[in-house]
């Protein structure tokens, strides 16, 4: 197998890369029938001398590659025929925006995989970089906590080295006896776990939380039974993911004592929101910061309206208006995180950690017969044609 790591020519620019020097060198020892190749890139967080030192071929034509890995969308027009591609597609859901970019696979003949289909035998996702997205949304929470209320300054995620230099940074929190609730149990929420836990914030189960008040920040890590409960009583909750349309948002009493919110949470289309965008208006709404790590426009978080970015991270909802200003605006209002590529700001880090499970999880795969066909579920478009698996799309294809 000749494997090209191609550069990322998505715009705005994303500095992470599937592979980097070391790890390309370390799949050549363990598999040595696959030569790596590397595109040339100036974005990329790794430049390309140092692939060159490790022995990777620096390439500007990928032709000659078999299979091709990237993190993001490909532009149309880098687009090889008849080459395996892996990449983030951001297709499985019909989003409008890349409409043309299957059908342009389809029309080459490109076999897709994609990232977010690679799932083992219980049906958990191989790889992500859902545990960057957690760390580092959980790092703008403090940061955010320290600029609205004037107790200390953290640099920019983006402006740190890596992973230690963040979390040196952290060493500068100084938090009053806030309560912070988060949710979700994924790879965001342990991400998001791991730096609670380099604060020392204490975690205190429910109870504790909705009926104490404590001299020292406290953390709880609500599960999805927390805060959603069913419309009629004999529905068991183990039906809540299957079809969440028969639970009802209950995270009203954790609103009343939360000043600080982490939601890493999944959040199906089907489900009600955690709370309405009025209940904000409500006095005993207690709530002054939201980092919403889930990013679900129209979602589960009504407060998030829009999605910030990276330059600009911060927005305030007015509880009154209900309408968006410029962040810190007036104290009162709720300050929300709502950036949705956050694994970008440690590019470095986060190419280590998706490099590693690439290695590990994804590449065997392909030398193994694809015995569990992990491959072969997460495989869109194939032969000019929409896999059985993702024949759903075909409606989306055709432009309906």
């Amino acid at each position: 197998m000749k494997l090209g790591v191609i550069r990322e020519g998505k715009v705005p620019v994303d500095r992470r890369v599937v592979l980097l020097p070391k790890q390309c060198k370390r799949i050549e020892t363990l598999y040595p029938n696959v030569k790596v190749f590397v595109q040339s890139s100036v974005v990329r967080c790794i430049k390309d001398e140092e692939y060159e030192a490790e022995g990777i071929p620096i390439l500007e034509n990928m032709d000659e590659c078999d299979v091709l890995v990237g993190v993001k969308e490909v532009p149309i027009k880098d687009l090889i025929p008849n080459k395996t591609y892996l990449f983030f597609s951001h297709t499985i859901k019909k989003q409008e925006a890349n409409r043309k970019l299957l059908q342009a696979i389809l029309a080459k003949n490109i076999r897709l995989i994609d990232y977010e289909c690679l799932v083992d035998a219980d049906d958990e996702r191989i790889i992500a970089f859902g545990r960057y997205a957690g760390i580092i949304g959980t790092y703008h929470a403090f940061r955010t906590w320290g600029l609205k209320y004037k107790r200390y300054e953290l640099h920019r995620a983006i402006d740190c080295k890596d992973y230690q230099e963040l979390l040196q940074e952290l060493k500068k929190v100084k938090l009053s006896p806030i309560k912070i609730a988060l949710t979700g149990r994924g790879r965001s929420g342990k991400g998001a776990l791991e730096i609670l836990k380099a604060l020392n914030i204490r975690q205190v189960d429910t109870k504790e939380y909705l009926e104490k008040e404590f001299n020292e920040p406290v953390f709880v890590h609500l599960a999805s039974s927390d805060y959603y409960k069913p419309k009629n009583a004999k529905i068991p909750f183990e039906v809540f993911y299957e079809n969440p349309e028969f639970f009802e948002g209950n995270f009203l009493p954790f609103a009343e004592k939360t000043d600080l919110f982490i939601s890493t949470h999944f959040w199906h289309p089907k489900a009600e929101p955690l709370f309405k965008l009025t209940d904000i208006q409500k006095p005993e709404f207690r709530i002054r910061i939201i980092a919403d790590i889930t990013c679900d426009i129209g979602g589960s978080i009504p407060t998030t309206i829009r999605t910030s970015t990276i330059a600009d991270p911060l927005y305030d909802i007015n509880p009154q208006t209900l309408q968006e200003e410029r962040a810190f605006s007036r104290p009162e209002n709720i300050t929300v995180m709502a950036v949705d590529n956050l694994p970008t700001e440690l590019p470095f880090s986060a190419s280590e950690d998706f490099g590693n499970q690439f290695i590990e999880k994804v590449l065997p795969h392909f030398f193994n017969g694809d015995a569990q066909k992990v491959l072969e579920k997460a495989t869109i478009a194939q032969n000019g044609q929409l896999t059985p698996r993702f024949a759903y799309l075909q409606d989306y294809v055709a432009g309906k």
